[in-house]
Formats: C-alpha cells, sequence, structure tokens
C-alpha cells in the first residue's frame, strides 16, 4: 500500500511517542487519519523492528465483533507481548462503547503506548477529557493542503490547479479518481451524505434531518458573513419557517462536533476580548462544502479564498478568529502561542475604495505583528505598503509561518 507522506503530522506526533500519552487523532472523516496511522506505524517498526503493533480499525468487518470495552479488552489482552515494546492503534474509536474504560486501564498500567482516531468532536472531547484528563494530547487532522494536494494528484504548481483545489477540496481519496465534476463531486456527495447520517443525524438524534440539510446549505451560501443562530431565525420566520433558536443553536453545534463546519468568533483586536454573539463559519473541506452548492466562481470566488485562508491557518496549528477594532473588522486574527498574524482577504484590489478598506483596516492596528492582504490580483501581489505584505493567495497557501 503506498503511504504518502504527510509530515506536518508525523513532525508533532512522534515526538510523543514513548513519553505515557495516548495520542487521539481527530477530524472529519475520510481526511486521511488511517494513513496517519499507518505512517506512525511504520516509522515506529523501522525505529524499533522489535516492537510489536496492535492495530484494530472499527470500519473493517474482521474487528465487527469489538463493540463494547470489555470485547476491546479481551482482545488487547490476546495480543499483548511482555518481552516486546507494545503500540496499540485503533482507528474509529468512537464506534467502540465504552472504549475510554480500557484506554484509561491500558494507560494507567503502562501496559501499552496508545494512539487512537475519532471522528466525532462530541464524544472526544466529553469522555477523554473526562476519564483521562492529562494523558492524552489531541491532533486534529484535516484534508490536504494546498501542498498536499499538489503531491498527492502530481498536479504542477499553477493557477489552474489552484481553481482544482478551490473547487474540489483535499479530501486524500480524490487523487484514486479522476478531477472533473462528475467524478469528483459524486464521491464527495457520498462521503457528506456518510458524515451526515452517521456524525450528526444518528450520533446527535437529529429528528428534523430536511432542516439541517437546509442549515448546511445556509452556511454554504453565507461562509465569511457574521450571523448568529438569532439571525438564522429570523430569516427562517422570513420564509414562514418555525424552528426555534435553539434548535438551530444544538444543529450548529452537531455540525461542529462532526467537524463538517468550523465556528470562528469575533475578538476585540485591542485585548483579544472575545464577543458572545456574531460568529462565521467555514467548512472543514471546500469540496464538500461545493458539492452541494451550485458553484459559479465569479459570484463564489471570495468565499473560497477566506474558507481555504481560513483552513490554511488552522492546518499550521494557529487559532483563529475574527478580529473587530472599532467599527472595522479585520477577515483573520491568527494566534500561535506568543505570535500574532492579522490577514484581509480581497480578490481584486480594483481601485482606491478596495485599497483603503483592506489597508487601510489593517493600518488600524498599533503593533509590528506581522499583516497581509492575500488576493488573486497578480498585478498587486508582492508589494508592500506600509509594512503590510500583499501576497497571492497561492504563495499563501505554501507558507508554514507567517
Amino acid at each position: 500500500m503506498e503511504i504518502i507522506r504527510r509530515s506536518i503530522y508525523s513532525k508533532r506526533i512522534i515526538p510523543f511517542v514513548d513519553k505515557g500519552l495516548i495520542k487521539a487523532l481527530t477530524g472529519q472523516r475520510r481526511v486521511g487519519k488511517s494513513y496517519i496511522l499507518f505512517q506512525l506505524m511504520n516509522e515506529i517498526q523501522q525505529e524499533n523492528p522489535s516492537s510489536n503493533v496492535i492495530y484494530i480499525n472499527k470500519e473493517q468487518g474482521n474487528f465487527r465483533e469489538i463493540q463494547t470495552d470489555t470485547d476491546l479488552s479481551a482482545y488487547v489482552a490476546d495480543k499483548l507481548d511482555v518481552h516486546r515494546k507494545n503500540y496499540l492503534f485503533i482507528d474509529e474509536i468512537q464506534d467502540i462503547a465504552g472504549f475510554e474504560n480500557t484506554l484509561r486501564s491500558l494507560q494507567s498500567e503502562e501496559k501499552c503506548d496508545i494512539f487512537c482516531t475519532g471522528s466525532n468532536a462530541k464524544m472526544l472531547s466529553s469522555e477523554l477529557s473526562t476519564y483521562l484528563s492529562g494523558r492524552c494530547i489531541e491532533f486534529r487532522i484535516h484534508s490536504l493542503c494546498f501542498c498536499e494536494f499538489l503531491e498527492f494528484h502530481r498536479l504542477e504548481n499553477n493557477d489552474d490547479s489552484l481553481k482544482k483545489f478551490l473547487k474540489y477540496g483535499g479530501m486524500p481519496h480524490l487523487s484514486k479518481l479522476a478531477l472533473t465534476d462528475e467524478i469528483a463531486f459524486e464521491y464527495l456527495r457520498n462521503v457528506y451524505s456518510t458524515i451526515l447520517l452517521k456524525d450528526v443525524v444518528a450520533r446527535e438524534n437529529i429528528r428534523n434531518v430536511d432542516f439541517l440539510e437546509t442549515l448546511v446549505d445556509y452556511i454554504a451560501d453565507n461562509v465569511g458573513c457574521i450571523f448568529s443562530a438569532n439571525n438564522i431565525h429570523k430569516f427562517l420566520k422570513s420564509q414562514r419557517v418555525e424552528i426555534s433558536v435553539n434548535v438551530i443553536v444544538s444543529y450548529l453545534k452537531a455540525l461542529s462536533n462532526a467537524y463538517i463546519i468550523n465556528k470562528v468568533q469575533r475578538i476585540d483586536v485591542r485585548g483579544l476580548k472575545k464577543f458572545e454573539i456574531g460568529d462565521k463559519y467555514f467548512f472543514e473541506d471546500l469540496g464538500l462544502r461545493n458539492c452541494q452548492q451550485h458553484l459559479e466562481f465569479s459570484q463564489d470566488i471570495n468565499k473560497l479564498m477566506e474558507n481555504a485562508v481560513y483552513q490554511h491557518l488552522r492546518i499550521n496549528d494557529y487559532q483563529v478568529y475574527v478580529g473587530k477594532l472599532y467599527e472595522t473588522e479585520i477577515d483573520f486574527v491568527g494566534i500561535k502561542n506568543d505570535s500574532k498574524v492579522y490577514i484581509q482577504v480581497s480578490y481584486l484590489i480594483v481601485d482606491e475604495a478596495t485599497r483603503e478598506r483592506e489597508y487601510g483596516n489593517l493600518l488600524k492596528i498599533d503593533n509590528n505583528y506581522p499583516k497581509y492582504v492575500v488576493t488573486m490580483d497578480a498585478f498587486a501581489s508582492g508589494n508592500n505598503f506600509k509594512g503590510i505584505k500583499t501576497i497571492h493567495l497561492r504563495d499563501f497557501l505554501q507558507m508554514t509561518a507567517f
């Protein structure tokens, strides 16, 4: 089996091998968590050929009988080798009822080094944080970044490849398929349905599936726009649809728990105070957003660009917020350790009004952290204006530090 190494994740995870911590790889279904497990298994066995690797994948039929923590404990006990270093890898662990009991026991007895993947944030954050506090470290896995997309699809680094990335997104399995609307979107629609049914409807006991799908469409149409559950409630009421604010909030949370969408809060740039009302939502993968829409690049390009910039910051481990400074908005504030970056996104910088809005907002920020205007304007890219760097989206998506 060919494995294309995604080094951005192995570099983060390998330092925690054999350090007494459970490594939990979380993220949306089909973003490649299983292959990163294989990657880690290969690296461990290369480093220590005598190691004993125990692998369980709940999506494979031969592991179907492992339904509960009792089943899991029995299976692992039978595979452990007291004469060798043991490593336990469990894929899609949320499908094992009470899994945390087994992990807690194995962890406390130091019988093996544990790696697991999960596709539901609610389940992992609640059970793991409650029962394994201080003994578990989470690594969020995302769909392919632009550089990985080029490598997986064997594409040249050019604007046509960027357009394909913005259109079809970064689900790894697409590299085995033709990048055409008919084939790629058919696959993506099936992935979308699986996530919606397994990780949202079934796991969260969603009753109004029609509204759930309508809500996803609404978010897709309003990527990069500030709105709240109250806004959605008022809009629906104007359409003579009665859905309570509480239901809307719970459905938004369910979609976030399944990693379909990500909520981005607003903060005051001056003091990093968070605002409780008004958020933005972005999709975990652009392909899943686009496969449900009638995509028009000319109309959607700003939404696609903002979503791509947001996702790239998250892939590079930044906490991302929307900035508010007096009456102006900063598209993104990225925070990582003690560093910050401020970003405005603009498709083209065609007139003075656009220039004043994009650069003027950033100039109001009184500090020396990096500031960027990300654009698709080839003529503007590469220019600096009073310390603000103008960069083409394609170049920005190849950066790992800002």
